[in-house]
């Protein structure tokens, strides 16, 4: 989705022939730097972003392989601030602009048309949404009569944040995809971000105070929305466990907040939570997706450490930020 993300890809030794270069505003010196590094695909979103592709190609006097994102106009009936691949999203272009953009790549030197991309949202659990979308692309592929190399299907398959235990039909989503591939002999190409990796990621909080109030206590935590900004952003929220289970709970509602200078620095409300004391340590779960990268050193906060723990190995993937990093 940038500059910054290409470069670290790279540089953890993603082969350049496995990333795709998505986003909505992407800087000439951007797309000049994906031309350089030979990547799969530039997927574009714009008549002017095709026409800047094609500029800089002739510049360098070679050909890109891009692909253009249908905005397919489908309801993932999800949060509405993540949600992708309506006609109002600013996301990719409507059937009719895809089709005047495909005979402009069919008439340049510098550019092959090589995939149909789409994304219809984040955090998606129900399949049905992918079969719409599905059908979507099969007429727009009747269309232009054009075999497409790829198929980018974007992401979005959601992972469970509650415990419902909800999570997306993989099975009638695959058999969704296999039946379109009966008609089109392309190579799918999946970002699955959230669903690898959302669940794996944990945020280690103290709690600094506890202030009570008439109806609630407030669990005033060292974790704050500049660590995990999701709540404060979405509304999203997010399991809390105690580091260590008792069998006493709590008779008020525990609202757990951070020290952040913000009303909407509070990361859930819950009844009958098992009851804490100052200087505890609680659980914030599933923040391996837009958690860490989301985080921010709003009022000056510095970031936390990052821990990666596997088997019996731990080790430190980033360094406690210092005031001094900062100032």
């Amino acid at each position: 989705m940038s500059m910054g993300e290409l470069m670290i890809a790279i540089k953890a030794g993603i082969n350049p022939q496995k990333i795709v270069f998505s986003g909505v505003g992407k800087t000439s010196s951007e797309i000049a730097y994906a031309i350089d590094k030979k990547i799969l695909l530039i997927n574009a979103e714009s008549k002017s972003e095709i026409e800047e592709i094609n500029r800089i190609a002739k510049l360098k006097k070679k050909k890109v392989q891009i692909g253009i994102r249908l905005n397919p106009n489908t309801d993932a009936k999800t949060l509405s601030q993540i949600s992708t691949g309506k006609k109002e999203n600013k996301f990719g272009v409507n059937e009719k602009t895809f089709l005047k953009l495909f005979e402009y790549c069919k008439n340049s030197k510098n550019i092959n048309l090589r995939c149909l991309s789409v994304h219809i949202g984040s955090q998606i659990l129900d399949h049905k949404p992918y079969e719409r979308m599905l059908n979507v692309i099969a007429k727009i592929i009747n269309k232009t009569r054009h075999k497409f190399e790829f198929i980018d299907l974007g992401g979005g398959m959601g992972i469970s944040y509650d415990n419902s235990g909800k999570i997306l039909n993989y099975k009638k989503y695959s058999l969704a995809i296999q039946k379109f591939l009966k008609n089109y002999k392309s190579k799918i190409i999946f970002e699955p971000g959230r669903s690898i990796v959302g669940n794996t990621g944990t945020l280690i909080s103290r709690v600094i105070y506890i202030k009570d109030s008439e109806r609630k206590k407030f669990i005033i935590l060292d974790a704050a929305m500049n660590d995990l900004i999701r709540p404060a952003l979405y509304g999203a929220q997010h399991k809390i466990l105690p580091s260590i289970k008792t069998n006493k709970n709590s008779k008020k509602t525990y609202e757990f907040v951070g020290p952040i200078c913000e009303s909407t620095d509070k990361f859930i409300a819950l009844k009958k939570f098992q009851q804490l004391k100052e200087k505890d340590i609680i659980v914030m779960c599933d923040v391996g997706a837009y958690g860490m990268s989301l985080a921010s050193n709003y009022n000056l906060r510095t970031k936390p450490i990052e821990i990666l723990i596997k088997g019996s190995k731990i080790k430190i993937i980033k360094k406690r930020q210092k005031h001094k990093d900062l100032i």
